[in-house]
Protein backbone atom coordinates (compact mmCIF):
# COMPACT_ATOMS: atom_id res chain seq x y z
CA UNK A 1 0.00 0.00 0.00
CA UNK A 2 2.66 2.42 -0.98
CA UNK A 3 1.13 6.18 -1.37
CA UNK A 4 -2.08 5.08 0.42
CA UNK A 5 -1.19 7.78 3.51
CA UNK A 6 -0.88 10.53 0.80
CA UNK A 7 -3.87 11.21 -0.35
CA UNK A 8 -6.32 13.53 1.21
CA UNK A 9 -9.19 11.38 2.16
CA UNK A 10 -11.85 11.39 5.15
CA UNK A 11 -11.19 10.38 8.57
CA UNK A 12 -14.75 8.95 9.30
CA UNK A 13 -17.04 8.12 6.61
CA UNK A 14 -21.43 7.30 6.88
CA UNK A 15 -23.39 5.50 4.79
CA UNK A 16 -27.14 5.31 5.07
CA UNK A 17 -29.64 3.46 2.91
CA UNK A 18 -33.24 2.60 2.92
CA UNK A 19 -36.06 5.54 4.80
CA UNK A 20 -33.14 7.19 6.97
CA UNK A 21 -31.01 8.27 4.09
CA UNK A 22 -34.25 9.77 2.53
CA UNK A 23 -33.86 12.22 5.29
CA UNK A 24 -30.23 12.33 6.16
CA UNK A 25 -30.31 15.54 8.25
CA UNK A 26 -33.07 14.11 10.50
CA UNK A 27 -33.71 13.09 13.79
CA UNK A 28 -33.62 9.26 14.14
CA UNK A 29 -37.03 8.23 14.48
CA UNK A 30 -38.34 6.44 17.52
CA UNK A 31 -38.56 2.99 16.49
CA UNK A 32 -36.87 0.91 19.45
CA UNK A 33 -33.28 -0.53 18.19
CA UNK A 34 -31.37 -3.31 19.37
CA UNK A 35 -28.50 -2.57 21.59
CA UNK A 36 -24.74 -3.51 20.82
CA UNK A 37 -20.93 -3.54 21.99
CA UNK A 38 -18.46 -5.22 20.29
CA UNK A 39 -20.46 -7.43 18.73
CA UNK A 40 -23.24 -8.54 21.21
CA UNK A 41 -26.36 -7.60 19.85
CA UNK A 42 -29.80 -7.73 21.71
CA UNK A 43 -32.17 -9.18 19.11
CA UNK A 44 -35.82 -8.53 21.21
CA UNK A 45 -36.75 -5.57 18.98
CA UNK A 46 -36.85 -4.38 15.21
CA UNK A 47 -33.49 -3.00 13.90
CA UNK A 48 -30.20 -4.04 15.26
CA UNK A 49 -27.45 -1.37 15.97
CA UNK A 50 -24.02 -3.32 16.38
CA UNK A 51 -20.75 -1.90 16.96
CA UNK A 52 -16.73 -3.23 16.82
CA UNK A 53 -13.43 -2.05 16.89
CA UNK A 54 -10.77 -2.44 13.99
CA UNK A 55 -7.48 -2.91 13.59
CA UNK A 56 -4.96 -1.75 11.46
CA UNK A 57 -6.52 1.27 9.83
CA UNK A 58 -3.93 4.27 9.35
CA UNK A 59 -6.13 6.51 6.80
CA UNK A 60 -8.90 7.70 5.11
CA UNK A 61 -8.75 5.15 2.48
CA UNK A 62 -8.68 2.11 5.20
CA UNK A 63 -11.83 3.86 6.46
CA UNK A 64 -13.31 3.85 2.85
CA UNK A 65 -12.87 0.12 2.42
CA UNK A 66 -13.55 -0.87 5.41
CA UNK A 67 -17.07 1.09 4.89
CA UNK A 68 -17.56 -0.64 1.22
CA UNK A 69 -17.23 -3.82 2.31
CA UNK A 70 -19.61 -3.80 5.35
CA UNK A 71 -22.04 -1.64 3.88
CA UNK A 72 -21.96 -4.85 1.52
CA UNK A 73 -23.06 -7.07 3.88
CA UNK A 74 -27.02 -7.89 3.24
CA UNK A 75 -29.39 -5.88 5.52
CA UNK A 76 -27.21 -3.54 6.40
CA UNK A 77 -28.97 -0.01 6.20
CA UNK A 78 -26.68 2.02 8.10
CA UNK A 79 -22.44 2.57 8.36
CA UNK A 80 -20.20 4.31 10.64
CA UNK A 81 -16.64 4.03 10.37
CA UNK A 82 -14.15 6.52 13.06
CA UNK A 83 -10.63 6.30 12.35
CA UNK A 84 -8.97 7.86 15.02
CA UNK A 85 -11.27 5.37 17.67
CA UNK A 86 -11.24 2.67 15.11
CA UNK A 87 -15.12 1.86 15.71
CA UNK A 88 -17.18 0.59 13.34
CA UNK A 89 -20.65 0.97 14.05
CA UNK A 90 -23.88 -0.12 11.85
CA UNK A 91 -27.16 -0.25 11.85
CA UNK A 92 -29.36 -3.52 10.20
CA UNK A 93 -32.64 -5.02 9.78
CA UNK A 94 -31.96 -8.02 11.69
CA UNK A 95 -28.65 -9.11 13.48
CA UNK A 96 -26.04 -9.61 11.56
CA UNK A 97 -23.55 -12.66 12.56
CA UNK A 98 -20.04 -11.24 13.69
CA UNK A 99 -18.63 -14.01 11.46
CA UNK A 100 -19.79 -12.07 8.32
CA UNK A 101 -18.31 -8.70 9.89
CA UNK A 102 -15.21 -9.97 10.63
CA UNK A 103 -15.01 -11.85 6.68
CA UNK A 104 -15.93 -7.68 5.46
CA UNK A 105 -13.11 -6.37 7.90
CA UNK A 106 -11.04 -8.81 6.76
CA UNK A 107 -11.65 -8.46 3.09
CA UNK A 108 -10.55 -4.55 3.59
CA UNK A 109 -7.62 -5.87 4.81
CA UNK A 110 -7.84 -5.06 8.41
CA UNK A 111 -9.44 -7.05 11.02
CA UNK A 112 -12.05 -6.88 14.12
CA UNK A 113 -10.64 -6.46 17.98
Amino acid sequence: MTGCCSTSTPQSIQIQRGPAAAHAGAQPSAQPSAQAVDGAVDTSVGEADSSYTVIGMTCGHCVSSVTRTVDAIEGITDVRVDLASGSLTFTSDEPVARDAVDAAVREAGYQLA
